[in-house]
């Protein structure tokens, strides 16, 4: 039937058009059903019903459907039913444990892309994955499903070296010295990098503080083959885009999927046209891996799969109990991280950290004793060098300092109240903290760590400074820091257990 286009002028997470009761009727619609508008393009997407809101002969299309389709506010479209997809099918086998097709994959991908599926299918879908998991070869039909969503690059040069880290320890800002220093040796490693989900600081969070990371495919493929590294934001780029929407929906349910995890992981590998990846696995308590037999499964399934869409995968499992360095949020891990690159040799457990994994790269690439030429490359200024020229090509200062970065105008400092040796860090809680300071939204807030697991502090000695870029927010922070006390200090004896016989021959 043909209905007046009115614009729906509201945003939502989840595109709608709105429809009268008796035009759905003569339709054959019911809310969430499926109507399929047809102007210079097509468009399939989900029905809402109002009697107040739309008049009988209209129809309320979001602005953005509109531009899609082609269709002008005012004129006619025409509108007709259309059936759930046959993905829907496909998704009930899945919750059914029942292993899926290639086809059947590809199918549910591109209904996601093309926004056929609702977002309680897509949820449903993610459940199954959740509960019944998928096989290797299930997972590498549904990444190279995902690659071919978006666009892939292709490089005029080869091998293509990658790296990428599962994430779930704060402070793990290693990227931008892996990147200089492969780069350095001579590697082409075109980095691509997420931003904060749940976390405090992504990789691409703090790197724009001193450089801009939304790059065109276009630049990343030009900057890469000329110096040798880039730094950028996957995200500004059309690269397996159906992840990043998926994402945005398992956020709010809490899982995150191993198949979905891997084949998210390859997709954006495989769309950068990587040969060689090092994936960092951290484990340890507050982490997503929290045994070191899940870290060898995790490991396991990578290079496995790897291997079956023709990407050579190593994995290096990580110390995750405890945040990697001292800062936590966008300037100070870009603080620290210059630092680092400027040839401080604390914290150790960064300069160790990126050392050791650039190292597994250059030994991938055929350069010997790789964590050995990692710490020369560093030590003699060279890393440096190919970082400022990176961030260069990206827009950002030619000579970029530590100095450089500015951190948030409003401090807290959170002080020991108690004597004692630092037993227990709440990965968990020290980001909720960080995040209640506004990371990583806003650049400057943060938490410095005064001290690590196994130091020991006195009663009144410094534990954290919190930064933020507003007194509301610095307040709200340390207010919950008192609160979940994220670091447990406790004394070297545990508790006195006296001798029953001792004490009755008293």
């Amino acid at each position: 039937m043909k209905l007046k286009v009115r614009l729906y002028d509201v945003d939502a997470s989840e595109p709608r058009v709105v429809i009268r009761g008796d035009d759905c009727r003569e339709l054959g619609v019911k809310q969430m059903d499926r109507v399929r508008l047809d102007a210079k393009t097509s468009q399939v997407i989900v029905v809402a019903i109002s009697d107040s809101l739309v008049k009988k002969g209209e129809i309320l299309i979001p602005k953005a459907i509109i531009s899609k389709i082609g269709a002008e506010v005012g004129k006619e479209i025409e509108v007709v039913y259309s059936p759930k997809p046959e993905s829907v099918r496909s998704i009930r086998k899945k919750m059914d444990s029942v292993k899926l097709t290639r086809d059947e994959i590809n199918e549910i991908v591109f209904d996601i892309l093309d926004g056929k599926l609702s977002k309680i299918e897509i949820s449903a879908w993610l459940t199954a994955l959740q509960i019944n998991g998928m096989d290797t070869e299930e997972i590498a039909f549904f990444t190279q499903s995902m690659v071919n969503t978006g666009e892939k690059i292709t490089f005029d040069r080869t091998p293509v070296f990658d790296f990428h880290s599962l994430g779930g320890v704060p402070g793990n800002k290693i990227t931008p010295v892996v990147v200089a220093i492969v780069a350095s040796a001579g590697l082409m490693i075109p980095k691509t990098s997420s931003r904060a989900i749940s976390s405090a600081c992504g990789t691409s969070d703090f790197v724009e503080v001193f450089c801009n990371v939304e790059l065109k495919a276009s630049e990343l493929k030009k900057i890469s083959e000329k110096i040798g590294g880039v730094m950028a934001w996957g995200g500004s780029m059309n690269i397996a885009p159906v992840d990043d929407m998926v994402i945005d929906i398992e956020y709010p349910l809490g899982i995150n999927p191993r198949a979905q995890m891997l084949a998210s992981i390859l997709s954006k590998k495989l769309a950068i046209s990587a040969t060689h990846l090092l994936v960092d696995i951290p484990m340890g308590t507050g982490t997503k891996v929290k045994t070191l037999e899940e870290a060898r499964e995790y490991a396991r399934d990578l290079m496995e799969l790897g291997t079956l869409l023709g990407i050579r995968t190593e994995c290096a499992i990580t110390y995750g109990d405890q945040p990697v360095g001292n800062a936590i949020g966008p300037a100070l891990e870009a603080r620290e991280c210059i630092k680092i690159l400027e040839g401080n040799a604390h914290p150790a457990s960064v300069v160790e950290k990126a050392c050791d994994l650039a190292g597994m790269i250059l030994e991938m690439g055929g350069i010997p004793d790789g964590p050995t030429k990692a710490r020369e490359i560093l030590s003699s200024g060279q890393a440096l060098a190919k970082f400022r020229q990176i961030v260069e090509a990206q827009g950002g200062k030619k000579d970029l300092t530590s100095d450089d970065i500015v951190l948030g105008n409003f401090m807290h400092e959170v002080r020991a109240v108690r004597s004692g040796y630092v037993h227990h860090i709440k990965n968990k809680d020290l980001v909720t903290i960080a995040r209640a300071a506004g990371a990583p939204s806003d650049k400057g807030a943060g938490i410095l760590l005064f001290r690590k697991k196994g130091q020991r502090a006195e009663k009144g000695e410094m534990l954290f400074q919190i930064y933020a870029d507003n007194q509301a927010k610095a307040d709200r922070a340390r207010d919950l820091a008192i609160k979940l006390e994220p670091m447990d200090i406790e004394g070297m004896l545990i508790k006195k257990v006296p001798n029953p016989s001792a004490l009755k021959s008293i």
